[in-house]
């Protein structure tokens, strides 16, 4: 019996901290799909939507050349143009990876963040993420591959396209907004490990340049307008879209 009481009252605490840890995201999440549905998340479906019709025309081989001519980001290019094509690039899946993932990624984090934070919010914090992973491939290549926080030279021909820095900054970002401390730590810590032994490549750096972006917009967000940590709690708040 005692095993017994101590089995639910070890459930009980997992579900307290759960829900300490994920209630107030998912409570902004279900109130915003149950009151809009599908409207509440107009971005989103358009940046999947977006996708998928670059994933086709890029296959074509009549489409291959036009779409890197807008989307495609190489660090050995003039920074005007990585400039201009950045903000497609978020769309441009990968070559060497299945579409579906970005998909995924897309649907999963950037709806969320957009019932969370508005779209605008969404879309900077995206930005800012994609921006800071290619901004680095560039300053990765000056630094050389002698430092571990260098690039080899030849990385600067690596065609670098795709969601995931993105997605990783806004994961960041909504962890940050809703106080979910354990959850942001495991996404920054899952990055770490990753460049540390799983991929130690332009991609995987990018991802950690574009958490370090993130967590300077959350320093000067913080700085800007504070915020109680209970205020994530409310559904309503400058959070929301207005």
């Amino acid at each position: 019996m005692s095993v017994a009481r101590a089995g639910r009252r070890d459930i009980a605490v997992l579900r307290r901290a759960a829900r300490a840890e994920w209630g107030p995201l998912l409570r902004t999440v279900r109130s915003e799909l149950v009151s809009a549905r599908l409207r509440a998340i107009p971005v989103t479906l358009a940046a999947v939507c977006l996708t998928l019709v670059f994933q086709f025309v890029q296959n074509q081989a009549w489409g291959y050349h036009a779409i890197q001519d807008i989307g495609s980001v190489q660090a050995y290019e003039h920074l005007w143009i990585a400039l201009l094509r950045t903000p497609l690039s978020l769309f441009v899946p990968a070559l060497d990876l299945p579409v579906w993932g970005a998909l995924a990624q897309i649907l999963v984090v950037f709806g969320i963040a957009e019932t969370c934070l508005g779209w605008r919010k969404t879309l900077l914090v995206a930005y800012v993420a994609t921006l800071a992973g290619t901004m680095y491939a560039r300053i990765g290549i000056w630094i050389g591959p002698q430092s571990p926080l260098g690039l080899p030279d030849s990385d600067k021909y690596v065609i670098d396209t795709g969601p995931s820095a993105a997605v990783v900054g806004l994961a960041v970002f909504v962890c940050w907004r809703y106080r979910a401390w354990f959850t942001g730590s495991l996404v920054v810590l899952s990055m770490v490990f990753e460049v540390l032994f799983i991929k130690n490549n332009l991609a995987g750096k990018e991802h950690l340049a574009a958490i370090l972006g993130v967590l300077v917009v959350c320093g000067l967000w913080e700085a800007w307008r504070p915020v109680k940590p209970r205020d994530a709690q409310r559904v309503s708040g400058w959070g929301r879209r207005r």
